[in-house]
């Protein structure tokens, strides 16, 4: 190995251990504690060093959220390449998503800050391109799906919308019912109910809209569980146990307050 290449690996490794340690004191201590000068110091590094690989803490946020959010690449790559019907693909995505938030729903709450303009606009222009060439994969994997269900004849040809434009509904769904129900007593004030289980009804009264077949009756509660279990057993095997159902019945704990600085 050239003098050049061990070096990359090590400022490669060094960086995964920054991200780590901010990843660790975020748990241990919530978002609103984390300074740049104690990642630094835990990692037996001077903040200069620190700051070498990443310009601010926006700039730090952002490398983790988007190192957190390709933790959903190998369920969403189950869900895409699973050899089955095209929508079944569709909500097998929002079952992998709902997996994910179940088993790691800090990850939710960081990437849900670092979304607002305190850390996303102040992030430099380079990371924030970074975060979006990293997540690229995930986005064209979902786009895959649409553009399948296109071209088998499972979504109709004059709907007006690119593959592209057409899953932009199911994120912007999942997204906002993710969103909601962290935030505390909402649900409990609307008595809504378990918010998955209506996100996922909703899911598929938006597939339905779009005439993507094979249709399917969302108030048909046993229908419902039926579909998630079989999917989840198909797709996802020895992943679902462990985390009892992929619909969550009870609230996820939510982490400390965030602020931006130090």
């Amino acid at each position: 190995m050239s003098t050049k290449d061990r070096r990359q690996r090590e400022r490669a490794e060094r960086e995964q251990r920054f991200l780590d340690k901010a990843q660790a004191l975020i748990q241990r201590d919530g978002l609103l504690s984390l300074q740049m000068s104690r990642i630094a110091e835990e990692c037996d590094y001077a903040i200069g060093t620190l700051y070498q690989h990443f310009a601010s803490k926006e700039d730090l946020l952002v490398a983790l959220a988007t190192r957190n959010c390709l933790s959903r690449v190998d369920l969403f790559e189950r869900a895409a390449h699973w050899h089955g019907p095209t929508r079944e693909r569709m909500v097998a995505i929002a079952l992998a998503d709902l997996m994910v938030i179940r088993a790691r729903p800090e990850h939710f709450r960081l990437e849900q800050f670092v979304w607002t303009d305190v850390i996303w606009g102040a992030a430099s222009a380079a990371s924030r391109q970074r975060s979006l060439d990293a997540s690229a994969p995930l986005a064209a994997l979902i786009d895959g799906i649409s553009q399948a269900a296109m071209a088998a004849g499972d979504l109709p040809s004059d709907l007006g919308l690119s593959a592209k434009a057409l899953t932009i509904g199911p994120w912007t769904l999942t997204l906002g019912m993710h969103t909601l129900s962290h935030t505390e007593g909402l649900f409990e004030a609307h008595a809504l109910g378990d918010p998955y289980r209506l996100l996922m009804k909703h899911l598929h009264y938006l597939l339905n809209g779009y005439g993507w077949r094979p249709l399917f009756d969302p108030s048909d509660d046993e229908a419902l569980d039926a579909l998630n279990a079989r999917l989840c057993r198909d797709i996802f095997g020895s992943v679902c146990p462990q985390l009892e159902s992929p619909l969550p019945t009870s609230r996820i704990a939510r982490p400390a307050q965030v602020s931006a600085h130090e």
